[in-house]
């Protein structure tokens, strides 16, 4: 278990701060994660990765010459927000673009997807590259819905390492890719972890029973088995991975590939080398040539007893970029002639604080939007263990406490923004990167999408009438599904999210007034949400659980009914 913390609240921040300390040579603290504290070659890609913390040496610890130029740093496995995001990219930016790297969870990709739209938005070109090396989380014919564990060591690598040759944003992005079809991954656990402060860990596996490509955070393996013997241990996982070579690689005899044996925090590096020596045998005489394989922590999930075994196989290209040098606080291989220090006060942080001028008709809609935010921080109070067990059903049963984080974050930010005189589309926007930044997770992304959508059609000059707030629950719908990829059926809070703005929509056209409207529209989003009951997931944690779920409503899709029914008092007044 996790024994050594003061307050856990403080964990992750006690953490980072104690991390850099240790590091200051190599790293540098700024809003939402690191970057590199030494300069960087301008003109060339910034390489920004990251993800929840409890992972160390991911993600912090590979930040440093020919490796990362930044990384993101979420609370304990939570997305980090999308204002956190763009942060550490602005810090890092060094003239050419920057290439975001993390693994494929649904928060991720949410999260670091708004930071690329704002960052483009501002003219810093910026590409994503998701992780998806887990065999077990998804078939070959839907890889882009496979998670990323330990293969993410070689796409940030080869992708620090091309930045670090001079390649172009294009080109960085193409080896990512390359890197990324190639890397296949395969983890077991033996027990769960344990946060700081929690009585219990995650989850159990049962005495003398090893979980069968389980994930980093806990997500459900493909089976249960007796824990076998290091070598029969080494044996399953070359196995799996060799029934999947992926395209372009040829037959086994003469091809090249790295290895990494990773640890997931309790097993150590001694049983490692044990299951690596059987690992080095099979392969050796499969034929495949071993470059520069890896045996350690690389990935880890705080204390879970477990360990994964990922291939990387390579080209010509790949190769010489996986044995380029690189010196980062957690990962060094070959020599690097140190770079000078950088100087903090030329870095580019932006500053959130700042209050644009409004209008005094959004100022007044301000003052309604904060009531409407009040309104919903009390019913996500008196609900949050109710949506906690619905999420527990199917999955990691924290959407209510990550909702509640999230509400309370906003509305403290929305009373700041009304004390200043902000307008509505500055309110909304305070209130957005609030929300995302203190909840985390899928839903403190999505969220944040919405209210940011919100805000954009808003603005903070005119006084919004109902068409407005048609058009900006529209544009908020549009921008979820587009940045999360769910799809009307997939069971998430879409499925409320289309029948309400539609309802909305057509309402406002045909000239009801904003009550009005917004009543007709919360009468089809609570059926929709109840009707989520009969769907089977197909996106998130929940999605390998899907018959678990079936008579149980979308916690997402539920929580949104219950928001906008508690809204319409103040739209009423």
């Amino acid at each position: 278990m996790t024994r050594l913390y003061n307050d856990p609240v403080n964990f992750v921040d006690e953490a980072t701060e104690g991390f850099v300390a240790a590091h200051a040579q190599r790293v540098c603290q700024v809003p939402g994660g690191v970057i590199r504290s030494t300069r960087s070659e301008p003109g060339t890609v910034a390489v920004v990765i990251g993800g929840g913390s409890g992972h160390y040496p991911a993600f912090a610890g590979l930040v440093g010459q020919g490796l990362a130029h930044g990384a993101v740093m979420g609370n304990l496995f939570a997305s980090p927000s999308a204002q956190q995001v763009y942060n550490v990219c602005k810090a890092a930016n060094n003239g050419a673009g920057v290439l975001l790297s993390f693994g494929n969870y649904a928060g991720d990709v949410l999260h670091f997807g708004q930071a690329r739209e704002r960052l483009i938005r501002e003219g810093i070109p910026c590409e994503i590259v998701a992780v998806i090396d887990d065999v077990s989380s998804a078939g070959q014919d839907e890889l882009h819905k496979r998670r990323g564990i330990a293969g993410d060591l070689t796409v940030f690598k080869i992708a620090a390492a091309a930045a670090e040759a001079g390649y172009s944003l294009e080109e960085v992005v193409r080896v990512s890719r390359a890197a990324n079809l190639r890397t296949r991954s395969m983890g077991v656990a033996f027990d769960g972890c344990t946060l700081p402060g929690a009585k219990d860990a995650l989850f159990h596996v049962p005495a003398g029973k090893m979980a069968v490509g389980l994930g980093i955070h806990g997500e459900p393996g493909i089976s249960e088995q007796d824990v076998p013997s290091a070598d029969a241990l080494a044996e399953l996982l070359v196995s799996h991975l060799m029934e999947e070579i992926p395209d372009g690689v040829g037959g086994v005899e003469g091809a090249k590939a790295s290895v990494l044996l990773n640890g997931l925090g309790s097993i150590k590096y001694e049983e490692l080398f044990v299951v690596y020596r059987r690992v080095n045998q099979l392969l050796t005489e499969a034929g495949l040539e071993i470059v520069e394989p890896e045996v350690g922590e690389l990935v880890t999930s705080l204390d879970m007893a477990g360990a994964s075994l990922t291939l990387f196989w390579l080209d010509d290209e790949l190769e010489r970029l996986w044995k380029a040098p690189a010196d980062a606080p957690a990962y060094r291989k070959g020599s690097l002639e140190a770079a000078p220090p950088i100087d903090a006060s030329e870095l580019d942080i932006p500053d959130a604080d700042a209050i644009p001028p409004a209008s005094e008709a959004s100022i007044a809609a301000a003052r309604c939007l904060y009531q409407g935010l009040s309104a919903t921080r009390k019913i996500i109070d008196e609900k949050v263990e109710e949506l906690g067990r619905l999420d527990a059903i199917a999955g990691d049963g924290d959407h209510g406490i990550g909702m509640q984080r999230g509400v309370v974050a906003a509305e403290l930010a929305a009373e700041d923004a009304v004390s200043r005189s902000a307008g509505a589309g500055t309110l909304l926007r305070m209130a957005a990167e609030a929300w995302s930044d203190r909840a985390g997770g899928t839903s403190g992304a999505i969220w944040g999408v919405m209210l940011n959508a919100l805000s954009v059609t808003l603005g903070d000059d005119d006084a919004p009438t109902p068409a407005h707030y048609a058009e900006g629950i529209t544009k908020a719908k549009n921008d979820v599904m587009a940045f999360g990829k769910a799809k009307l059926g997939d069971k998430t809070l879409v499925d409320a999210l289309a029948p309400f703005s539609e309802a909305l929509e057509q309402a406002v056209d045909a000239g009801d007034d904003l009550a009005t409207a917004w009543r007709k529209a919360v009468e089809a989003c609570e059926a929709a949400a109840t009707a989520t009951s009969e769907l089977r997931p197909k996106m998130g944690r929940a999605r390998p659980l899907a018959e678990k779920s079936l008579g149980t409503p979308d916690p997402g899709a539920v929580s949104l009914s219950l928001i906008v029914a508690a809204i319409q008092p103040v739209i009423d007044r």
